[in-house]
């Protein structure tokens, strides 16, 4: 075993320093020194601080692998945006091999001609299968949820246990046409065991050196186990869907996707959407659209109990435009603008505490340049969106959560915590719909107070995975009586 562990150490290095040879000629970025950067508690801050040093584009010790870490906006619109075609491609990561299995990912798909497709699949059906449903079922679902919460008036309550159970009830319903408890429950939990896991340090180490992976490791049983459950959960579904799919009508996303999918042998010798890529554009829905978007609006209670001056303005301006005494009252998504304090608030939660920080890694499918740095094909890039949103040079104050910097609309830049280009999250819209609905509902319905004057805190839990999570709290929430004006609790 150390022989064997001795030979692969020394073929990676001779490929490493070969990698390197060849690279010679070429114009590339900086290269920071050191190895361990990736360990560091709060990467998106560490990776920003280096930036002061390095500049906004560098390079970095991954591994047996240098990647390029773009910082700024415009170092990331530029290659996002304007260059997208040549940075449009996924690494394909130990770690992402073990969540896909042997199904074909959107996500965490490489680009090509069957991604684009899948892609398309999926977008219309966000767009076209949803569309007269979408905004009436979170309305509905978030309306209930205020009711549920006012049950727990005056207790402690674990808000975003609460929130995840919300959008989770929301993917299902959009996705499955099946709000059912025990369904609902029992994907929140997959979802949460699967994340967990998949961030797990023994999992992540095995992007930085693959070769470990044929070493005895708990954590790889672990995520297998969770992909089987996950599977099997998804697979129940879709064959639920297909005795029961009518053609040329769909009762839900689902239904429309399978409807999307071309039957097998009609392009003989072709590549073509199979119903492998259906189940993992469900998978995609959930992971993407549960956990991301419960933490985004529990980082935003987090800011309010932190503010309650902005709390107080924003329940202002919605008992001016819908009224003190009408609760009930709502406003349509399309109509948003009417209270712009409250889209200035969400904005400035998504530039703070961007959910997915770092973005997924891209990867060049060509040779290509930015900012006069030479990008060779193959380089892995890694999207610093949290230090974007914080680039001093761009921001005022940027470490400051001052919604008013984005008042009047349009003043500021926009964020980029959906990403941009070819990879922008492809349930943008979706997750600013339910921001949007969530708090106007909560505010309306409660005002947020800190458990027993104790606030939460502001700094992310260590950073080791994916998303960049709020620390545990508990809210109370005080109901807001019919024409009651805001107690001294949140002054």
């Amino acid at each position: 075993m150390l022989l064997l562990l001795l030979l692969v150490l020394l073929l990676a290095g001779t490929r490493l320093l070969w990698a390197q040879w060849k690279l010679r000629t070429l114009n590339l970025p900086p290269l920071a020194p050191g190895f361990l950067h990736l360990l560091q508690p709060n990467l998106p801050i560490h990776l920003l601080r280096l930036s002061r040093k390095m500049g906004p584009i560098y390079r970095l010790h991954y591994g047996l692998r240098n990647v390029v870490v773009l910082n700024s906006k415009q170092s990331i619109e530029e290659a996002m945006l304007r260059k997208w075609v040549d940075f449009a491609g996924r690494p394909q990561m130990q770690s992402s091999k073990l969540v896909c299995q042997s199904y074909p990912d959107l996500s965490l798909g490489d680009y090509s001609v069957l991604w684009k497709a899948h892609k398309k699949l999926t977008r219309s059906a966000l767009l076209l299968g949803a569309r007269n449903s979408m905004e009436l079922w979170v309305q509905q679902l978030t309306q209930e949820f205020c009711q549920r919460l006012r049950a727990q008036a005056g207790a402690p309550v674990d808000i975003h246990r609460e929130f995840l159970l919300l959008t989770c009830g929301i993917i299902c319903g959009l996705t499955f046409g099946n709000k059912s408890d025990t369904l609902v429950r029992s994907i929140c939990s997959c979802v949460q065991d699967l994340m967990n896991a998949w961030n797990h340090w023994s999992i992540q180490i095995l992007d930085m050196v693959p070769f470990l992976r044929f070493l005895p490791n708990p954590g790889i049983q672990r995520l297998k186990q969770m992909v089987e459950v996950r599977d099997l959960i998804v697979g129940q579904q879709l064959r639920q869907h297909k005795d029961s799919l009518v053609a040329g009508q769909w009762r839900d996303l689902l239904d429309y996707m399978l409807q999307g999918v071309e039957q097998p042998g009609k392009e003989q010798g072709s590549e073509q959407l199979q119903e492998g890529h259906v189940h993992m554009s469900v998978v995609d829905l959930f992971i993407g659209g549960t956990e991301t978007t419960a933490t985004t609006l529990s980082w935003a209670v987090a800011f309010l109990l932190h503010h309650p001056e902005i709390q107080r303005r924003l329940q202002e301006e919605l008992d001016l435009e819908l009224g003190p005494d009408s609760f009930t009252s709502r406003l349509l998504y399309k109509d948003r603008k009417q209270l712009p304090l409250l889209n200035a608030t969400i904005a400035e939660v998504l530039r703070l505490r961007p959910v997915v920080p770092l973005a997924l890694p891209h990867r060049t499918i060509r040779p290509s340049r930015i900012a006069g740095y030479d990008i060779p094909r193959d380089t892995v890039i890694i999207p610093n969106i949290q230090g974007a949103n914080l680039d001093e040079t761009l921001w005022e104050r940027p470490h400051e959560f001052w919604p008013d910097r984005f008042l009047p609309l349009g003043k500021s830049p926009h964020e980029l915590s959906f990403g941009c280009g070819a990879r922008v999250c492809l349930g943008e819209s979706l997750a600013r719909l339910e921001l949007f609905v969530v708090l106007t509902h909560l505010l309306q319905a409660f005002t947020l107070l800190p458990l027993e004057g104790a606030l939460p805190s502001l700094q992310p839990q260590p950073y080791s995975g994916i998303n960049l999570l709020v620390q545990p709290f508990q809210v109370r929430l005080q109901p807001r009586g019919l024409g009651a004006p805001c107690r001294g609790q949140c002054q």
